[in-house]
């Protein structure tokens, strides 16, 4: 049966899937702050925590970018009211995230010890936790399908707390009895059984169709390489300055650089909730006018207005919160403000991107996807210490910001036919 979103739905499923995510996110910082004291500051552990989290994030690319566009197909027919292609393209996408799975855990298994070179994580116990956290974020993802597809916003809310709750409750015990990263790293792992919790409503399951239906077709094709174009070019944004740091910076520098970049890239996350909306929305919605594009719009400005108050308020607070972490060192304290300004331009990006992307606009996706890597190799190039790479990366994100806008705002203007199911 197709679903109707009434006016002011939208904003009440971000808002409440917003609140729920900032008390996640205060709980993970609880998470850091305990660890980073735990690990105290003289063997660089805490700096390899943060390192093999993005090498995680790195290695689970594959997958993001198949979760990205099957998301957006389970969207799509739910909201239409297909009930018979939503079952069988639920039970097609069953496999094809399963053979996915399978094929980015071998792919994982065989560049995990080169990948763990290049990001100089020095033990071979560290590496094995970062690939079963790998593994575990795989076999995970297909709960976060269904969640975000159908809409389930409140439902992946009491997830996310969960999971941060079994995170710092593992994490925090157990680096408190061995203070090495590993422990603190494999509570990344433990943190995805909170999906368990969704087989309490597995009566509200999608029910298995007699014949699933395969989503290879040349459409999901087309759309499978711009998502991955996308999710690309988010990574290279919010995370490919971690890889120059890894390259270029010492331990020392290292470990101050991610304290500093651990405070600045939640100013996205914060919002990110309202993005997770957004794109599920305008995936699913077969015209983007009248009120459905004044309720987006208004999302929109919600999740910049956020961007611009958490740094505003982290720019106060930034002394208070190193602090917490155990990491309030001048060096630190100086990377807050130019990352956090960083952070806003990316999080920017990061919203047109998943407009563009919701929207089909293929052009503007690969935009983005072309950006994110122009913007990484920029860094590498020029980023060759810290005062460097902070010098350049606000500047190189605004004007990758002012490029991407500019094609959003024609893309706006032009007219659009509805998206055919």
């Amino acid at each position: 049966m197709k679903r109707v979103f009434r006016p002011g739905d939208l904003l009440q499923s971000g808002l409440i899937f917003s609140a729920a995510n900032f008390l996640t996110l205060a709980i993970g910082y609880g998470f850091q702050t305990i660890v980073s004291r735990q690990l105290g500051g003289t063997s660089g552990d805490y700096g390899l925590v943060q390192t093999s989290i993005i090498f995680i994030g790195f290695l689970s690319l594959p997958l993001a970018i198949a979760t990205q566009a099957v998301t957006h197909y389970v969207a799509r027919f739910h909201f239409s009211g297909d009930d018979a292609r939503l079952h069988g393209l639920l039970a097609g996408c069953r496999k094809f995230l399963f053979h996915i799975t399978i094929g980015g855990s071998l792919i994982a298994i065989i560049l995990v010890k080169p990948l763990g070179g290049y990001f100089h994580i020095p033990r071979a116990p560290l590496t094995l936790v970062a690939l079963i956290c790998v593994l575990a974020n795989l076999w995970g993802s297909y709960m976060t399908v269904i969640c975000q597809g159908l809409g389930w916003f409140k439902r992946l809310a009491l997830i996310g707390l969960l999971a941060a709750s079994l995170r710092i409750l593992f994490g925090g015990l157990t680096t408190r009895i061995w203070p090495v990263a590993e422990w603190a790293v494999a509570a990344s792992a433990v943190m995805v059984l909170a999906n368990l919790v969704l087989f309490f409503w597995r009566k509200d399951f999608p029910r298995r169709p007699a014949a699933a239906v395969s989503p290879w077709n040349s459409e999901f094709v087309q759309f499978l390489v711009v998502s991955a174009a996308c999710v690309g070019g988010g990574w290279f944004f919010s995370q490919g300055d971690q890889l120059v740091a890894n390259k270029f910076f010492s331990k020392a520098e290292i470990d101050a650089y991610g304290s500093a970049g651990l405070l600045a890239r939640t100013l996205p996350t914060i919002s990110g909730p309202l993005l997770a909306v957004l794109f599920t929305h305008r995936s699913g919605r077969q015209h983007h006018h009248g009120d459905d594009l004044r309720e987006q719009l208004k999302l929109l400005g919600l999740y910049t207005f956020g961007l611009v108050f958490g740094a505003t308020c982290l720019f106060g607070l930034k002394a208070v919160a190193l602090h917490l972490l155990g990491r309030n060192t001048p060096q630190a304290l100086g990377m807050v403000a130019p990352f956090s300004v960083t952070m806003i331009f990316v999080g920017l990006l990061q919203a047109l991107a998943l407009w563009a992307l919701a929207s089909r606009w293929m052009k503007i996706s690969l935009l983005y996807g072309a950006l994110g890597l122009g913007y990484w190799l920029a860094l590498l190039f020029l980023g060759k210490t810290p005062g460097d790479l902070l010098r350049v990366m606000p500047v190189i994100a605004g004007a990758a910001f002012v490029i991407l806008f500019s094609g959003w705002l024609v893309a706006m203007r032009r007219p659009h036919q509805p998206v055919q199911s």
